[in-house]
């Protein structure tokens, strides 16, 4: 009977699913309800953990509770440290949602709505999930260990040497545009930066807390922590509205570049329960409750999907937030919320020196993801829920926009100033014209749909913007600023155990004098790529983006090759296809994309043709153009020769075994039974 049950379950899972994939695909110009998307992700995710993701605990990796783990061998009451599951996950998708689940849809649904739906849910079923799940298993299996010192041990030597560079450089990328997205945000909001301001207080305070004054309070903590947010988003509210007050509040994006800095190296060197775990934790009990909020929002109101399933610029490459054609930039633009190698830091840093059992890994790693995912779905949902006109007027500079109005307006997709400055003062804001970045149109998409849940329910929509805009800002906000204190966090470990090879003491990463001087050395790296971004003359993110989504996805391939030799490695050649399958995917579409963005003819798409195209330019910001061009092209091809030598030697490594001609060693750590009692 039970199982006749779960049949009927699981099959009209399938079958909703499937309808709701069908209604998205046909539609032919029609109103779309963004219901059908919702339904569509749901159902592929419940799919996706409750077979697939069992099939990689059980058949593909074998996880043992009996066998201890590194958070239990080596707890030091610093890094390594065994940690309530719900608290790691919560940790864990804080650290890994940071700007590109909220951003990347957002930019994309430039192309429309449905191509960048169907990557988000079956790239993270298919491929993100799968990555993070096998790096954190992997990690696990070797004292928690990172991914540029995996690919040296197990790939081999010289390879993994020059990977462990590659994944911190690429990581400083990464940090850097994150950290764009939220200067671009907060800059001249005195609402937005008083109320993230206020999470470090309260995190510190939560650490304390779960720490010291009341141990394992976990539920008490999180109630207090909760109570606290939103009297921050309230009191910043009217703090912007003090003449006093909201000058000391209010930062040009030169000083706020400043304060992220400052904050990142505070955070990396700090113990990990003071601030790092609590911050994280309090983050994702807001995010995920306010993403489960806005799904419930969107089937109470159920809101037209306004964008189309294609827009012009799909097939064009010419769109106005940024050039290229649907492929390959619609799969490097949304990366984080379908597959994403930053994600393999963190699944290879702080997460599994925190795991207090393997088969949270589970959990942790592909539940993680699809959470993440669900986060990429709601910022499609709510960017294609904006009036089109709006939405490229947010997204795109006012010469970009000029140049592509033939097209916008062909297509329908126009507005006015009048009603561009009518909605910034609904949203408490002065302008909302050209805020690239993607996260305040992203806020306004759920302002909207949350005012109009309150307006159903008797409430003043109107009145309530501006309370629902800055909340989504410091939803965003907090969202990145995770990402990015983590990342800083792991890119300390990473700088740490490079030098150790040389000299030995400044590989303890509990030695202070090593934990400050690194710490520092990786927030000067990504500080000046973030400052390059904030005085770039078109946004910075308009030229950092791709470089990001280019430089992510060449991590995925490295983390996705790495996982592989493990497994070859480990006599589970039959099971390789897991990892080689997205493997192939994202190397076409990130080499395809690498090579364009370079020798493009284009100068909207190539770096070299748009600096060629400057030239003897009178524009006073022509020479900083062009610096920040060559720069580009010079990371984006390092980044490429890289993970192709790195690819290339992976695949000889995997014929030596495979053919017998060099023995499968495996560095796992000894084997230890655990000290926890079943059930513990």
């Amino acid at each position: 009977m039970n199982r006749l049950l779960s049949v009927l379950v699981w099959g009209g899972i399938s079958a909703g699913g499937a309808a709701a994939f069908g209604v998205l695909a046909l539609s032919r110009g029609e109103s779309v309800n963004a219901a059908w998307l919702l339904t569509a992700a749901l159902c592929s995710y419940a799919l996706g953990y409750r077979f697939y993701s069992r099939f990689l605990a059980d058949r593909v990796f074998g996880l043992d509770d009996r066998r201890a783990t590194p958070a239990e061998r080596h707890n030091n009451g610093r890094d390594f440290v065994p940690t309530n599951k719900w608290v790691l996950y919560g940790h864990h998708f804080a650290a890994i949602a940071g700007a590109g689940p909220l951003v990347g849809p957002v930019l994309a649904a430039q192309f429309g709505f449905l191509p960048g739906t169907l990557w988000l849910v079956i790239g993270v079923v298919l491929g993100g999930a799968v990555q993070d799940f096998t790096i954190l298993f992997c990690s696990l299996r070797r004292d928690g260990k990172s991914l540029g010192q995996m690919a040296k041990e197990e790939v081999n030597p010289a390879a993994g040497a020059t990977a462990m560079l590659a994944v911190l450089f690429i990581m400083i990328i990464l940090l850097a545009v994150l950290a764009l997205i939220v200067v671009n945000a907060l800059k001249a909001s005195p609402w937005g930066l008083f109320t993230l301001g206020c999470t470090v207080p309260i995190a510190l305070l939560m650490g304390w807390w779960m720490k010291r004054w009341r141990p394992g309070s976990v539920g008490e903590a999180s109630a207090a922590g909760a109570v606290l947010l939103l009297g921050a988003l309230v009191a910043g509210g009217w703090v912007a509205g003090q003449p006093q007050l909201a000058p000391l509040f209010t930062h040009s994006a030169t000083t706020l570049t400043w304060i992220m800095v400052a904050y990142g190296f505070i955070a990396s060197v700090l113990p990990v329960w003071m601030l790092l775990c609590p911050r994280d934790y309090l983050s994702t009990f807001l995010k995920i409750t306010t993403i489960l909020v806005l799904a419930v929002a969107i089937l109470v109101i159920l809101p037209p999907l306004r964008m189309p399933a294609l827009t012009p610029f799909a097939s064009l490459g010419e769109g106005p937030v940024f050039a290229g054609k649907l492929f390959p930039f619609a799969f490097i633009t949304i990366a984080c919320g379908a597959i994403s190698g930053f994600h393999s830091l963190v699944a290879s840093g702080t997460t599994p020196k925190m795991i207090a059992r393997e088969s949270d890994a589970r959990m942790i790693g592909y539940g993680g993801m699809l959470m993440e995912s669900f986060v990429g779905v709601m910022a499609m949902i709510a960017a294609c829920t904006l009036d089109p006109g709006v939405y490229f007027a947010m997204n795109t500079t006012p010469a970009a926009l000029a140049q592509a109005s033939q097209v916008l307006g062909q297509a329908g997709f126009v507005v006015t100033p009048e009603t561009m400055q009518a909605l910034a003062a609904r949203m408490g804001e002065a302008t909302l014209v050209a805020r690239s970045g993607g996260a305040p149109s992203l806020a306004v998409g759920m302002a909207q749909i949350f005012a109009s849940v309150t307006g159903s329910l008797g409430g003043g929509s109107r009145t309530l913007d501006a309370l629902w805009y800055h909340f989504a800002i410091m939803f965003e906000a907090l969202f990145i600023l995770t990402t990015i204190d983590t990342g800083t966090r792991v890119g300390r470990f990473m700088l740490q155990e490079i030098v150790g090879h040389v000299w030995p003491r400044f590989g303890e990463t509990s030695w202070y004098p090593s934990v400050i001087a690194s710490s520092a050395c990786i927030v000067a790296g990504w500080g000046y790529f973030l400052y390059q971004g904030v005085v770039d003359p078109l946004g910075g993110i308009n030229s950092l983006w791709p470089l990001f989504g280019i430089a992510n996805q060449l991590l995925a391939a490295v983390a996705l090759c790495v996982g592989t030799t493990i497994l070859v490695k480990m006599g589970r050649q039959r099971f390789a296809w897991v990892t080689l399958a997205p493997l192939a995917w994202l190397v076409i579409v990130t080499m395809t994309a690498g090579w364009q963005k370079v020798f493009s003819p284009d100068p909207r798409l190539g770096f070299l043709a748009h600096a060629a195209s400057l030239a003897g330019s009178t524009d006073p910001h022509a020479g900083r153009l062009i610096f920040n061009d060559r720069l580009n092209t010079f990371v984006a091809l390092l980044f490429m020769v890289v993970v192709g030598v790195l690819i290339v030697t992976s695949v000889r490594e995997w014929w030596l075994v495979l053919s017998r001609r060099k023995a499968a060693v495996v560095h796992e750590a000894a084997y230890v039974e655990t000290g926890y009692a079943t059930g513990d």
